[in-house]
C-alpha cells in the first residue's frame, strides 16, 4: 500500500472591501493561512476563502496573535473612519439648516403679497442660505484636516503594533523564537 501525505485543513472565509483585499490576505498569511479563492461579492466587496493546515506548529500562539492582529486592524479601521465621521455629521446638519434658511427665504418671497419689505427680507434670507450652503464644504474640509492631524500619530502607532504582531506570527511559522 502506498503512503499518502494527507493534510487536513481548516477553512475560513472573510468578506472585505476590494481595496482591503491585499491587506487582509497579508494579515492572514502571517498566521499560516493561504488564500485559495477570491470571489466578487455584492457591491464593492469580495469574499476571500482561506485555508490552513490543522496540525500547524504553535497553533495556539498563532490563534492568539491572529486575534490580537484582528483587534489592531479593527482599531485602525475605526481611527480611519473617525477622520471624516464628525465632519460628515457637522456637514449634514449645517447643510440641512442652510437649506432650511434658503427655503425660508424663498417662502417669504413667494408669500410677499405685494409688500416690498417682505420681499427684500426673503431675498436677504435666501442669499444668507445660499452663502451658508457654499461654506459648508470648506468647513468640512477644515474639520477633516484637523482631525486627520490629530489621529495620524495614533494610526502610525497602531500600524507599528500591527506590524510587530504580524512579524511575531511569521516568526512562529518559521519556528523561530519570539
Amino acid at each position: 500500500m502506498q503512503d499518502k501525505n494527507f493534510v487536513a485543513y481548516e477553512y475560513k472565509t472573510k468578506t472585505v472591501k476590494n481595496n482591503e483585499r491585499a491587506k487582509t490576505m497579508d494579515l492572514y498569511e502571517a498566521f499560516g493561512w493561504e488564500a485559495t479563492e477570491v470571489n466578487s461579492a455584492i457591491g464593492d466587496n469580495c469574499v476571500i476563502t482561506l485555508r490552513r493546515d490543522r496540525k500547524i506548529p504553535h497553533k495556539q500562539e498563532l490563534i492568539k496573535l491572529e486575534k490580537k492582529a484582528e483587534e489592531e486592524r479593527a482599531a485602525l479601521d475605526s481611527l480611519e473612519r473617525s477622520k471624516t465621521l464628525g465632519a460628515s455629521i457637522f456637514a449634514y446638519i449645517f447643510g440641512i439648516i442652510s437649506a432650511l434658511v434658503l427655503g425660508g427665504g424663498m417662502s417669504i418671497v413667494m408669500n410677499a403679497s405685494g409688500t416690498v419689505k417682505n420681499m427684500v427680507a426673503g431675498i436677504v434670507l435666501g442669499v444668507v442660505g445660499i452663502a451658508l450652503c457654499c461654506i459648508t464644504y470648506p468647513i468640512y474640509k477644515k474639520i477633516v484636516l484637523k482631525r486627520t492631524k490629530d489621529v495620524t500619530p495614533a494610526i502610525d502607532n497602531g500600524e507599528e503594533k500591527l506590524a510587530n504582531v504580524l512579524e511575531q506570527g511569521n516568526d512562529l511559522l518559521e519556528n523561530r523564537e519570539i
